[in-house]
């Protein structure tokens, strides 16, 4: 992993002096690295004496961030280029991802000439901007927001210590997808812990609080599995049905990646979701060397090379066939 540099720190520094408010943003459908970076942020802005709007588009559907929602707008307010108003995007690296966070009436310059500064650590991240931190050999986008925070600020307090901290485990399964050379992230999560953060007050947030119909479509999804090219694909779906009868809410998919990818001589997990009649959403998990952030592009997504997703036009029985054509040259 490699630590931001302090040229990087000083760009992220003289671009919030550069303005006067700011507008943070992650990618619609949050996380918690996505939520965490951007409290991570505004907690920097505060410090600095810059006044910020939160906004994302939602919805938030993970039952671990439903206590932050309240703290995020859904809608950005007017932006005028007279007012110095400047957008940082955080776990996203491209305006499409963000949603629709502008009301018709709202003034705002095209966002491709809007001042934006893009912090992120997916591989397939491709900023539109040419102020950012993009580094897909971090963990979690919170790990940088981290290294921000102690560089520009100093030793971090408890509250943003625990935000970051939950962040950083939920886009590292809980440190169960970090590698051996991952010594950093165990020192900056020990000074998280000295901050005051309680691990297991962490893994508790992340893991309790599900609903029971969530463990009845976990079931379902188990029951439904598929596996091809000699076990090392799995495959499972949910229909809208299956949304309509065990809600759309609380769903915990790391469970389901968890329990199958644990399975003998499996690669790679796909759990395809029917969101319209004609779109989808899909998640892709692989072990170790096969990387999938490059089958989710292929389908208009991305992420990293371990977990990534797409949404994407089409039905159930329509990407089964086109997944096992891309993943072929993989896997067979």
């Amino acid at each position: 992993m490699k630590i931001i540099t302090d040229e990087q720190a000083q760009q992220f520094k003289d671009f919030v002096q550069a303005y006067d408010s700011f507008i943070i943003v992650g990618h619609k459908e949050p996380d918690g690295d996505c939520i965490a970076s951007s409290l991570g942020v505004a907690a920097i802005l505060k410090k600095m004496g810059k006044p910020y709007q939160l906004i994302s588009a939602g919805p938030f559907k993970r039952t671990e961030i439903k206590d932050y929602e309240k703290l995020f707008g859904r809608q950005a307010t007017v932006l005028q280029t007279g007012k110095k108003t400047a957008m940082i995007i955080v776990d996203c690296g491209e305006f499409k991802r963000i949603g629709e966070i502008f009301s018709q009436d709202t003034l705002v310059m095209d966002l491709s000439t809007r001042p934006t500064f893009f912090i992120d650590n997916h591989k397939t991240s491709s900023p539109e901007s040419l102020t950012y931190i993009i580094e897909p050999t971090s963990p979690a986008t919170s790990y940088l927001v981290q290294q921000l925070y102690e560089k520009l600020v100093g030793p971090l307090d408890k509250d943003t210590a625990q935000i970051l901290f939950f962040g950083l485990c939920t886009d590292t399964g809980y440190f169960r997808f970090l590698e051996e050379n991952s010594s950093d992230i165990f020192m900056a999560a020990a000074r998280m812990v000295e901050a005051g953060v309680s691990p297991r007050t962490t893994y508790d947030t992340m893991t309790s609080g599900k609903p029971f119909s969530t463990r009845k479509l976990l079931g379902v999804l188990l029951e439904r599995s598929t596996q091809y090219y000699d076990g090392k694909l799995i495959i499972t779906y949910e229909t809208q049905d299956d949304t309509r009868r065990y809600g759309g809410e609380g769903r915990d998919s790391d469970s389901l990646y968890q329990l199958l990818l644990s399975c003998v001589g499996v690669e790679v997990v796909v759990f395809i979701r029917q969101e319209t009649e004609q779109s989808c959403t899909m998640g892709l998990r692989s072990k170790d060397q096969v990387d999938v952030s490059t089958v989710a592009a292929s389908f208009g997504g991305g992420g990293h090379k371990n977990a990534s997703g797409c949404s994407t036009p089409g039905t159930i029985d329509e990407l089964i066939p086109k997944l096992l054509a891309e993943f072929e040259p993989a896997l067979k």
